[in-house]
């Protein structure tokens, strides 16, 4: 919440909790779906004839009903081809897009924010590698003609050769990537007949996603343009896997023109092994982007023609950045979080998980029981997703639990929306102290970040120096 004399006003929780039209219906029928891949769609039984028909039924209203009408009734006769998996893949999408929307719309009005209405593309090569994208799409079809319980080793291994003919292509290596992944995934839970949990929505995200990116124009690239004036961090968001680690920083936009301020991400990935853990991981994403001293050190960052996507994403540039004058996050919150614009979300990432709404609370009641802690917000229960705090900073559930302020990202998941927690305030010797779950990604003066990245500091020097070893040979 933000005081009224301050640019904002109460956040109507209320919202967050009210049910949204056509929501319940729109994700059974994704779920019925997802369920059909399941099995597999070689030979469906009347219960994946069932969960077609739903999806169909779902689309009717829409421009996709004639074809996703005739794909699943020749998918139900086990006469499905490669356009019928693709309408259906669209039709999924599409419903996922329209809870996308509705969720998306339902939290910005709760925190009284605008977004602008379209995202901008730049024209994509349609006819590019046109036989790479069909012999994916084949696989891919393949995949959904055995199930996640039909799948084998031979099976998903049919996806090296095709990934391997596109990652050395740019304009073809977001989709290499994501088959990369997935194959990935599979393999490791190969046979599938002896799988006792599918992760059921995961794997259909992945497919529908792969399907459509495998045609023409699907993936045009986002328009890109410069961006000067000063950037205002509000927090960190820290997203790790096994090999991967990836800090994303949430922030204001202010333009030099005088424009209105704009909603904006940074982020930085970086291989990992699975023995560089906690504070260890900022050794890894430091070098890449400057951006990371700034959120430490509570500092704007003046911008020179930073490149920024259609949908609020800077393609981070260290030559066009330079530390600024000192910023504080809740400072940015109370201020200027209020009357900034997002920018729209592009067609293909619309989904529920993308969903992440900066927002500033305050003056709420904290709960815990068995389920976690929460947040009493003007009579409503807003639960707060602690799993989601990196270990790789100072903030921990038990400060969550102690603040009188927060700043986070509203998220939507398993059914409901969740507050993820960026920073806290919380009040030590009756002073207001500060906790970001970022404060340690440019280096810190803390004695237990001290400690954890001194821990680190050996396993990454080894680790850089075996690299080099392996590169000189």
């Amino acid at each position: 919440m933000v005081p009224d004399d301050e640019g904002g006003g109460l956040m109507r929780a209320d919202l967050l909790t009210d049910a949204v039209d056509g929501l319940d219906e729109a994700l059974a029928a994704v779920d019925g779906f997802d369920e059909v891949l399941v099995a597999g769609l070689l030979r469906p039984g009347p219960a994946q004839a069932s969960g077609l028909a739903a999806l169909a039924d779902a689309v009717a209203g829409s421009p996709l009903a004639a074809r996703v009408a005739e794909a699943a009734g020749k998918t139900a006769a086990g006469a499905a081809g490669e356009d019928h998996f693709v309408a259906l893949a669209a039709a999924r999408t599409a419903l996922l897009g329209s809870v996308h929307d509705a969720l998306l719309q339902r939290a910005e009005e709760a925190v009284g924010r605008a977004r602008d209405g379209e995202s901008g593309t730049a024209a994509a090569d349609g006819e590019h590698a046109v036989n790479l994208r069909a012999a994916a799409r084949s696989w891919l079809c393949d995949l959904a003609r055995a199930g996640w319980h039909g799948i084998d080793h031979e099976l998903v291994a049919g996806a090296a050769p095709v990934v391997s003919a596109m990652l050395p292509d740019p304009a073809l290596r977001r989709l290499a990537t994501l088959l990369d992944g997935f194959a990935a995934e599979l393999a490791a839970s190969c046979p599938g007949a002896s799988l006792e949990h599918v992760p059921v929505r995961r794997w259909a995200d992945l497919w529908s996603r792969a399907v459509l990116l495998t045609l023409p124009g699907a993936a045009s690239a986002p328009a890109v343009t410069g961006a000067t004036g000063r950037l205002l961090p509000l927090g960190v968001d820290v997203q790790e896997h096994a090999t991967a680690v990836q800090a994303q920083v949430h922030a204001v936009f202010e333009p030099a023109d005088g424009g209105p301020a704009r909603l904006v991400r940074a982020s930085v990935s970086a291989p990992k092994p699975d023995t560089v853990v906690g504070a260890g991981l900022w050794q890894l994403l430091r070098p890449h982007m400057s951006l990371l001293a700034a959120v430490s050190e509570g500092r704007a960052v003046d911008l020179d023609a930073m490149p920024v996507t259609g949908e609020g994403d800077l393609l981070w540039d260290d030559a066009r950045a330079r530390a600024g004058e000192p910023a504080e996050a809740f400072a940015t919150a109370r201020v200027a979080l209020p009357v900034a614009v997002a920018f729209a979300t592009a067609p293909l990432d619309r989904h529920p998980a993308r969903i992440a709404v900066p927002v500033l609370l305050e003056g709420y009641a904290v709960e815990e029981d068995e389920d976690g802690v929460a947040f009493r917000v003007a009579g409503q229960r807003l639960a707060v997703d602690t799993d989601r705090v990196p270990a790789a900073g100072p903030l921990t559930a038990e400060v969550v639990a102690s603040s009188g302020a927060c700043l986070g990202l509203l998220r939507w998941d398993a059914g409901e929306f969740l507050l993820q927690p960026l920073a806290v305030e919380r009040t030590v010797r009756k002073k207001a102290v500060a906790v970001h779950a970022g404060a340690w990604a440019g280096g810190t003066a803390d004695k237990a970040g001290v400690r954890a990245e001194k821990a680190a500091t050996d396993a990454v020097k080894v680790l850089r120096e075996r690299a080099g070893k392996l590169l000189r040979k």
